[in-house]
């Protein structure tokens, strides 16, 4: 995932677009960078990596060169951004939140145009770059979005900032969200709602699926319509939201709650108390303990002063690190108990491999694991989620392996009811060391979030949904 925030208004918007870009951070962080317009000073722009730091700290002492009534900023997990160009649509910087799984043939296919790229992501095309020359072949905004939409397979929301406005679109199957905020200056656009009430701003609108619009300090205005068909990320509520932040009108921490208390009704496992594996799993645990009437404790503390979450390291070894670094167990606790412990998925697993080891070496009598969603048995399409794994290291693809070797037909494996989706959860149950294992039935997730199926992405664990 990435993460983008701008805004338009009649005073200058440098110290909002750098925290309401701040409050992204979550969506994990390679890449940070911001982009301004100023009259006088024309476009100024940084990019950092954030690799080793962040945002906050790269781009602080920056902020008194900038100004500007309007300005950009990203949260990129990949590229380098904004770009910053001149074409014959005017001079614009543009971020994204995408993904692009026919990158190669659309390089291809402008290598034999004869261009150029010339930014580069270790010796790759950098997809906005690349998303900036479909724009470009185009002869005003909106047709160069639509061309966007026509040409790429994965997902795409941006931002453009020209001399005068900001254009924001939203992904065409709207897989990524794109919020309006409004405030009595003007507008911003961002990925996460939570952005808006500390930098003054109150939601406004929810872009629809392929929707454009242009702001300005006076106000919005429709550039082009929304589609019917949606397909947003069910994965936003489960685990990459931030629990205050809203997708379609529909609260994360509230959906998370739906969660944990849809899983209770399908449990009766003997427990001492609830816990929640920080952060994401916090909001599911307590819809459980409630349901259930068991107490919640924190037999997990999360470390947050200097550890960051768990995904940003991109080498597997650091991110292992970081994984088991950041959370404390309580042996006081946890001593002689048994203890129901929610999360929001298993990927891989190791990181629950490891938290399950620490609390029986603390005495744990007891660790059964509810798990928010269905198995993740697909990769991801569409956004940039498990980006550096293959779907061999799943821990459903390990376990069916372990159980029947290779196989291409996983219909029983995504099937609650099956004997063959009993034995794979029992198989990674068995993995990871755990006394029970109870995952989410899609039904209940859905029913959860509060959208009609159709207009979620369920790929990830049903193979469902389509370019």
């Amino acid at each position: 995932m990435s993460g983008f925030f701008g805004s338009v208004s009649t005073r200058d918007v440098v110290n909002e677009v750098y925290y309401g870009t701040d409050y992204h951070s979550h969506l994990g962080t390679k890449r940070g960078g911001l982009a301004f317009y100023h009259p006088q000073d024309g476009f100024q722009r940084s990019i950092h990596s954030l690799e080793n730091a962040y945002f906050r700290n790269k781009f602080e002492s920056e902020l008194p060169r900038f100004k500007g009534n309007l300005g950009i900023g990203i949260i990129s997990d990949t590229d380098s951004q904004p770009i910053l160009l001149n074409s014959h649509l005017g001079k614009f910087a543009l971020v994204t939140v995408s993904k692009i799984n026919n990158i190669d043939k659309l390089t291809d296919m402008f290598l034999d145009l004869g261009s150029q790229f010339m930014e580069t992501t270790q010796g790759f095309t950098n997809h906005t770059e690349l998303i900036a020359k479909l724009i470009c072949q185009e002869q005003d905004f909106v047709s160069g979005i639509e061309n966007v939409y026509r040409h790429i397979q994965g997902s795409c929301s941006l931002l453009i900032l020209t001399e005068g406005y900001l254009i924001a679109a939203r992904d065409k199957l709207g897989r990524t969200p794109v919020i309006i905020g409004k405030n009595m200056d003007g507008f911003c656009a961002a990925s996460e709602s939570c952005s808006f009430s500390n930098t003054g701003y109150e939601t406004h609108y929810y872009l629809g699926p392929g929707e454009i619009v242009r702001l300005s300090a006076e106000g919005m205005e429709s550039l082009r319509p929304a589609n019917s068909e949606m397909q947003v990320c069910s994965f936003l509520w489960v685990y990459y939201g931030y629990p205050p932040s809203h997708y379609e009108g529909i609260n994360v921490d509230e959906s998370r709650y739906h969660c944990g208390a849809a899983l209770a009704k399908r449990d009766q496992v003997e427990a001492d108390f609830v816990c929640g594996i920080p952060d994401s799993g916090v909001g599911h645990a307590l819809g459980y303990s409630n349901q259930r009437k068991l107490p919640y404790k924190r037999a997990y503390t999360k470390y947050t002063p200097t550890w960051p979450r768990s995904f940003m390291p991109q080498d597997q070894d650091t991110r292992d690190l970081v994984a088991k670094m950041k959370l404390i167990p309580n042996a006081d606790l946890v001593k002689g108990k048994r203890i129901v412990f929610l999360d929001d998925s298993i990927v891989r697993g190791t990181q629950l491999k490891d938290n399950t080891r620490d609390l029986h070496a603390c005495g744990a009598e007891a660790v059964h694991m509810r798990i928010a969603c269905p198995p993740l048995t697909f990769p991801c399409m569409f956004l940039n989620f498990s980006q550096s794994r293959s779907t061999m290291e799943l821990a459903t693809r390990k376990a069916i392996t372990q159980l029947e070797g290779e196989q291409k037909n996983f219909a029983d494996y995504v099937d609650p009811a099956s004997v063959k989706y009993k034995a794979m959860v029992q198989q990674i149950a068995t993995n990871l060391g755990l006394d029970s294992l109870m995952y989410q039935d899609l039904p209940d997730l859905v029913k959860a979030i509060g959208l009609p199926k159709e207009k979620l992405c369920t790929h990830c664990w049903d193979g469902s949904s389509r370019f």
